[in-house]
C-alpha cells in the first residue's frame, strides 16, 4: 500500500479546517467498532457453541436410546452414542477457539489504539500550535492596520497644521507622526514575523497531517486485512465442525450397514428361545367313558369324541316312559 489516498484527499481550504482529519478519525473509530462488535459476536456464538456441545453431552450420557436392544443393532447403537459424544466434544473445542479467535480481535484492536495515539497526541499538538498562531497572526495583522490607519491620520493632521502659526502644536504633530510611523514599522516587522511562524507552523502541521494521513490508511488496511481474514478463519471453523461432524456421523452409517435383520432375530432366537414342541390339543374327555381319567386335563391324545355319546337303543316298547314318540322322532326325558 502507498498510503496516497487519504494524503490526496483529506485537505479544506480553511487553515483552522480540521474536516479532513475529522473524518479520517471518525471512519478509525467507526472500524474499532466494528471489530468490537464481531469480538462480541464471536464471544457470543462461542457460548452458544459450548451451551449446545455441554447440552448435545449430557444427552448422549444420560438420556437411554434403545438400551435393550441386541446383537448388531445394539453395536450400531453403541457407535452412534460415541460419535454423538464425539460431535458435542468437538462443539466445546470449538466454543474454546472462537474465544481464541476473540481474544486476538481485541488484542489487534488494543494495538491500534495505542499505535494511533501516539499520531492523534501530534496531530492535537500541531492543531493547537496552528490555530494559536493564527491567532497571534491575525492580532498582529489588526494591530499593523490600526497604527497604518494612526500614521496616515497623524500625516494628515500635520498637513492641515502647515498653515497654523502655533509652533508648539506643529511640533506635536510632528512628534506623533514619527511616533506613528516608528509604530507602524515596528507593527510591521511583529506581523511579518507572525506571518512567517504561521508558515513555519502551517508547513509543520501540512507535514505532520500528511504523515498521520499515511499511518492512518496503513493502518486501515491493516484493520481491514485483519477483519477478513479473521472472517474467513470464523467460516472454515464452522465448515470444518460441519466436515467433523458428518465423518462422526458415517462412522455410525457404517456402522448401520453392518447390521443385520436376520443376524438380529437369529440372535435373539438363540438367546431366548423357550422350546421347539407347541403345546398339544385339549381333548374331549366323556364323563362316562372309563378312560376319562386316563390322561391329564391338556394332554389327551385320543381321539376326539362328539359332544354327547351314542343315545342307548331301547330296551322296552314304544309304552316304555324313558321314550316317548312324536312322529318319527324320539325324545330322551331328563
Amino acid at each position: 500500500m502507498t498510503g496516497s489516498l487519504f494524503k490526496g484527499n483529506f485537505w479544506s481550504a480553511d487553515i483552522l479546517s480540521t474536516i479532513g482529519y475529522d473524518s479520517i478519525i471518525q471512519h478509525l473509530n467507526n472500524g474499532r467498532k466494528n471489530c468490537k462488535e464481531f469480538e462480541d459476536f464471536l464471544k457470543e456464538r462461542a457460548a452458544i457453541e459450548e451451551r449446545y456441545g455441554r447440552d448435545l453431552l449430557s444427552l448422549s450420557r444420560k438420556k437411554p436410546c434403545g438400551q435393550s436392544e441386541i446383537n448388531t443393532l445394539k453395536q450400531a447403537l453403541e457407535v452412534f452414542k460415541q460419535q454423538v459424544d464425539s460431535v458435542a466434544q468437538c462443539h466445546i473445542q470449538l466454543a474454546q477457539s472462537l474465544r481464541e479467535e476473540a481474544r486476538k480481535m481485541e488484542e489487534f484492536r488494543e494495538k491500534q489504539k495505542l499505535q494511533r495515539k501516539k499520531t492523534e497526541l501530534i496531530m492535537d499538538a500541531v492543531h493547537k500550535q496552528k490555530s494559536l498562531q493564527f491567532k497571534k497572526t491575525m492580532d498582529a495583522k489588526k494591530n499593523y492596520k490600526q497604527k497604518c490607519r494612526d500614521k496616515d491620520e497623524a500625516e494628515q493632521a500635520v498637513n492641515r497644521s502647515a498653515n497654523l502659526v502655533n509652533q508648539k502644536q506643529q511640533e506635536k504633530l510632528f512628534v506623533k507622526l514619527a511616533t506613528s510611523k516608528t509604530a507602524v514599522e515596528d507593527s510591521d516587522k511583529a506581523y511579518m514575523l507572525h506571518v512567517s511562524t504561521l508558515d513555519k507552523v502551517r508547513e509543520e502541521w501540512q507535514s505532520e497531517h500528511i504523515k498521520a494521513c499515511e499511518v492512518f490508511e496503513a493502518q486501515e488496511c491493516e484493520r481491514i486485512n485483519f477483519f477478513r481474514n479473521a472472517l474467513w478463519l470464523h467460516v472454515n471453523q464452522l465448515s470444518q465442525q460441519c466436515v467433523t461432524s458428518d465423518e462422526m456421523y458415517e462412522k455410525v452409517r457404517k456402522s448401520l450397514e453392518m447390521c443385520s435383520i436376520q443376524k438380529d432375530i437369529e440372535y435373539f432366537v438363540n438367546q431366548r428361545k423357550t422350546g421347539q414342541i407347541p403345546p398339544a390339543p385339549i381333548m374331549y374327555e366323556n364323563f362316562y367313558s372309563p378312560q376319562r381319567n386316563a390322561a391329564p386335563p391338556g394332554k389327551a391324545t385320543g381321539p376326539n369324541l362328539a359332544r354327547r355319546g351314542p343315545l342307548p337303543i331301547p330296551k322296552s316298547s314304544p309304552d316304555d316312559p324313558d321314550y316317548a314318540l312324536v312322529n318319527d322322532y324320539s325324545l330322551l326325558y331328563q
